[in-house]
């Protein structure tokens, strides 16, 4: 519902339309997205048919001049499609566009802008060296192109989307963007960057960080290797031995990681709703702060963002101006009795209903 709200919002001046994929959720999403959004057009698939198909089913549907495929777990600020039209009349044979992605947290998000994950460049990755698998020569509000981009949030044309073919549906989830990405640039495109337009990514919310996650991620890594530098044969090799290796101590990694509650100073409202204030009150068993603004100066504090209030683009400012200060984000979507919210990429996010 956040994410639907947040396009919703920036759309208001473009024409377009939103296409929702359902791959078979085992909750109430379809029926809250046909009560609360009736002109989204909702695709209900009867199981689930991983990332890459359902995107192409969607985009199958799609009848606009761009696309933009994104995350369920993402909010974009109300000027988000406007800039990105805006920045494309400006570029060169154009691919696909990326954003500065940021957590849960405020935190910037380095696979925004990727390059080119060779044998070699893979190697160095999954050996702790990733100074050639990010893309540094941008900076994270700079403007440029870029090699590889992330599925969470990919501009296009649609026409390139479909002359490249879409997603591989060899992958079911991760490493499709990878290989769309390379793809693009295969056929004479280049794909970009706009670090100007923040999107909020929470991550963990589409998926579980689970034993399925691990094994999907590195399988796909195997299928783009396998696919695109099956030909540098000692490479390839040491590269399925690292994966391999790589995805054990994953699993470790996973079951070692603990929910730990962090304890705060102060919870803090951005709003002027007193009857939001009282149901974030009784909801939480604490006392609440209102404030009209968050300055740089708040820390360890548990912060509640009315949409409401604020517009979309100011609750991602906030979060990345207080990055540094071990505060948690909650934000409240426009018309919703609920806040949403996470501070993990290993963990899924925090959802407390408020009615």
């Amino acid at each position: 519902m956040l994410c639907l709200d947040s396009v919703t919002k920036s759309i208001e001046n473009i024409e377009a339309e939103i296409i929702v994929v359902d791959n078979k959720s085992l909750d109430a999403s379809c029926e809250l997205v046909r009560k609360n959004f009736p002109e989204v057009r909702l695709i209900s698939n009867k199981e689930n048919l991983g990332f890459s198909k359902g995107n192409n089913i969607g985009v199958k549907k799609a009848q606009g001049e761009f696309l933009c495929i994104l995350n369920p777990d993402t909010v974009v600020p109300e000027d988000c499609f406007e800039n990105l039209l805006k920045y494309y009349q400006e570029l060169k044979k154009p691919g696909a566009v990326g954003v500065q992605l940021i957590d849960g947290s405020g935190k910037f998000l380095k696979e925004s802008k990727r390059n080119i994950p060779t044998p070699r460049v893979a190697l160095k990755k999954l050996t702790g060296n990733s100074s050639s698998y990010y893309n540094f020569k941008l900076k994270k509000e700079d403007k440029g192109s870029t090699d590889i981009l992330v599925g969470a949030f990919m501009f296009m044309k649609t026409e390139v989307y479909l002359n490249i073919g879409g997603f591989d549906e060899d992958y079911f989830m991760y490493g499709e963007d990878i290989d769309l990405s390379y793809r693009i640039l295969k056929a004479g495109f280049q794909n970009y960057y706009l670090g100007s337009v923040k999107v909020l990514h929470f991550k963990g919310e589409s998926t579980i960080k689970d034993q399925l996650y691990v094994n999907r991620f590195y399988e796909a890594m195997y299928i783009f290797y396998k696919k695109h530098f099956k030909n540098y044969k000692t490479s390839f090799s040491l590269v399925k031995q690292i994966l391999k290796l790589t995805m054990a101590l994953e699993r470790i990694k996973l079951k070692s990681i603990k929910n730990r509650k962090q304890t705060f100073k102060e919870t803090l409202l951005v709003s002027e709703s007193k009857c939001l204030r009282n149901k974030v009150a009784n909801r939480l068993n604490s006392k609440i702060k209102v404030s009209s603004k968050i300055t740089s100066e708040v820390e360890n504090s548990f912060i509640i963002i009315d949409s409401n209030y604020l517009q979309y683009r100011d609750c991602i400012n906030i979060m990345t101006n207080l990055k540094s200060k071990n505060n948690a984000y909650r934000i409240k979507p426009r018309n919703y009795n609920f806040i949403i919210g996470s501070e993990s990429k290993y963990l899924k996010g925090e959802v407390i209903d408020l009615s």
